[in-house]
């Protein structure tokens, strides 16, 4: 059903009760003023009636006659009136209308009355002169016995004429007054009814747009008061429920958004509710794309699908590991899934809780490589020193040549343990100190620092007939561990003098940008494939195990220089393509603004 405005419902039944109320009282005044022309028509005739009987002949005349009809049309223009004299018996003696005989009038009822003794009073049609008339018949007496009949009459036509034209102009002014009653109504239905509700109509959709803060004008009608005092009471009462709401929501928001754990919630079809950042980082997806998607749709991992179907069919919560396949590296997930519940207790889907787990798996391998990797290391040289022992109990103690060579053997393997124990040891002590803020560090000039460590690898480089150079500003300040800034850039330029050809040359640089200091080591020798340059920093990792152990390195130097930087609040990073070279680079923070000016 369409709608209509409200004033045009209230409108048509406020015209129907003015047209009625206002042609009521035309009907009214119409019948009133009507009654009082009759009432002053009837004080007329009767006046004049009066005023022509005081005017008769004495005594009453018996019979009709020229004198009498001259008399009574003289009566009828000074009366202005019909004149009729009757005689007792209804025989018309004179009328100064017309001329007799005219039909007998006993039985007209102006007659009757007026022969009874009373004054008579008629309207009715005349059929003498065909038309309505007014009638006042009055007896004329004579000793006190009725003699004739006096019978005065108007005819109605100038009554009528006179009230009709007074009911046109009722009716008009009632038409006028009608008019002016619907603009009144218009204008009075518009300010009362319409413009309130057109206030509370604007304040109401604002409050559906939001805007919550909008007040309803106060308003003078008792029951658009109340309701406008209602709707604001309600605008208030959902605006200070939604503030609440939406800062519940916010913090919600805000605390699954800071999760490291990642949190999806799905309904009972598996259909996506919601996720958090954290989560749509794990699963590879957009958080605006996938809601209201199933899972399946969006994740295309068998393992992921039977965990949620395992914990939707469930009432217990449930644990189980994932594996997500990821561009280099598997991303490992740790899944807690718990059925989610209505207030009712029904279920209505699931919320599952995915933990990265992917850094403790490759710890936990990076430790199994390590036991694996020093066990091995370490199984080596004592392997060698057991077997130069048995060899020397056999007999090879007699031979002096004999026990020379695997007293040397002997003497070189414990060096190599040495050497392992002492990198060990060198580790553990740099990630304690590391660890207890125990490092001391103040500016230095980096060239010193660099410099010592070239001369103390000089005679290795000439060993090999490698060229060392030093690249380095005079002035360039850094704030460092001088004793472990030089190891670490002593084991990176070992590294490279063993990897390099003879005759090559090895570059030791340092320079400075606005965000940092660098520190480079390059060398032109084999490389390192690429598939390697991700692990080169973990303990005991070798890239060509025969060669470093042939060329004496424990597989701990790396290691150490990537906690000697760390140590220093900085980095390594290498850069390497095989057969051209490596490039390792040191990243050091650069000097505070107190430090460059203290310095």
């Amino acid at each position: 059903m369409p709608r209509r405005r409200l004033i045009w419902q209230l409108y048509p039944a406020y015209l129907v009760v003015v047209v009625v109320s206002i042609a009521a009282a035309v009907v009214y005044i119409d019948h009133a003023v009507r009654g009082v022309f009759l009432q002053q028509r009837v004080a007329s005739l009767k006046a004049r009636a009066a005023l022509i009987a005081g005017r008769l002949p004495q005594p009453f005349p018996r019979a009709a006659g020229a004198e009498l009809d001259a008399l009574v049309r003289r009566l009828d223009e000074e009366a202005g009136a019909r004149v009729t004299l009757i005689a007792p018996d209804g025989v018309v003696l004179s009328d100064s209308e017309k001329t007799p005989p005219l039909d007998n009038h006993a039985h007209r009822p102006e007659v009757v009355a007026a022969l009874a003794g009373e004054v008579g009073l008629v309207e009715r049609y005349s059929d003498t002169m065909r038309m309505e008339m007014h009638y006042c018949a009055r007896p004329v007496l004579d000793d006190g016995r009725i003699v004739g009949v006096l019978r005065v009459a108007l005819p109605t036509a100038d009554v009528s004429d006179a009230l009709a034209a007074i009911r046109l102009r009722l009716e008009v002014g009632a038409l006028a007054m009608a008019a002016l009653a619907a603009a009144m109504g218009i204008a009075i239905f518009s300010r009362v009814v319409a413009r309130p509700l057109a206030q509370i109509r604007a304040s109401a959709s604002a409050f559906t747009a939001g805007n919550l803060t909008s007040v309803i004008p106060d308003q003078r009608a008792e029951e658009f008061g109340g309701l406008s005092d209602a709707v604001n009471t309600m605008a208030r009462q959902l605006h200070d429920q939604i503030r609440t709401i939406t800062q519940q929501s916010n913090e919600q928001r805000a605390v699954l958004a800071s999760m490291i754990e990642g949190v999806v919630a799905i309904d009972s079809q598996e259909r996506i509710l919601s996720l958090n950042a954290a989560a749509a980082t794990f699963l590879g997806v957009e958080p605006a794309r996938v809601i209201g998607r199933p899972i399946r749709e969006i994740v295309r991992n068998t393992q992921l699908q039977r965990f949620v179907a395992r914990t939707l069919a469930g009432s217990d919560p449930v644990e189980g590991d994932l594996v997500l396949p990821a561009e280099g590296e598997d991303r490992y997930l740790q899944a807690h899934g718990t059925v989610l519940r209505d207030p009712a207790g029904a279920g209505i889907g699931a919320l599952v809780v995915l933990n990265d787990v992917t850094r403790l798996r490759r710890l936990e391998n990076i430790r199994r490589d390590f036991v694996a990797n020093v066990s091995h290391e370490l199984r080596t040289p004592v392997t060698a020193i057991k077997g130069s022992i048995e060899t020397l109990r056999e007999g090879a103690m007699d031979d002096p040549a004999r026990a020379e060579q695997f007293l040397a053997i002997l003497a070189r393997q414990a060096d190599r343990l040495n050497a392992i124990i002492e990198d060990l040891l060198r580790l553990s002590r740099i990630e304690q100190e590391n660890e207890r803020a125990e490092v001391e560090l103040a500016p230095h000039r980096l060239r010193d620092v660099l410099q010592s460590a070239l001369s103390d690898c000089q005679a290795q480089a000439a060993e090999r007939e490698i060229n060392l150079r030093l690249t380095c500003p005079p002035d360039l300040l850094a704030r460092v561990n001088a004793p472990l800034l030089e190891q670490a850039v002593v084991n990176l330029l070992d590294n490279a003098i063993k990897y390099s050809d003879p005759g090559a040359s090895v570059d030791l640089n340092a320079l400075a940008d606005e965000r940092e200091v660098r520190i480079e080591v390059r060398d032109t020798g084999s490389g390192i494939p690429a598939e390697h340059l991700p692990r080169i920093f973990e303990r005991f990792y070798r890239v060509d195990k025969a060669r470093s152990r042939r060329l004496g390195g424990t597989g701990l130097g790396l290691a150490i220089v990537k906690h000697i930087a760390q140590a220093h609040r900085g980095s390594i990073s290498v850069a390497s393509t095989v057969g051209k070279g490596s490039v390792f680079t040191l990243h050091l923070p650069l000097l505070t603004t107190e430090e460059r000016g203290g310095k």
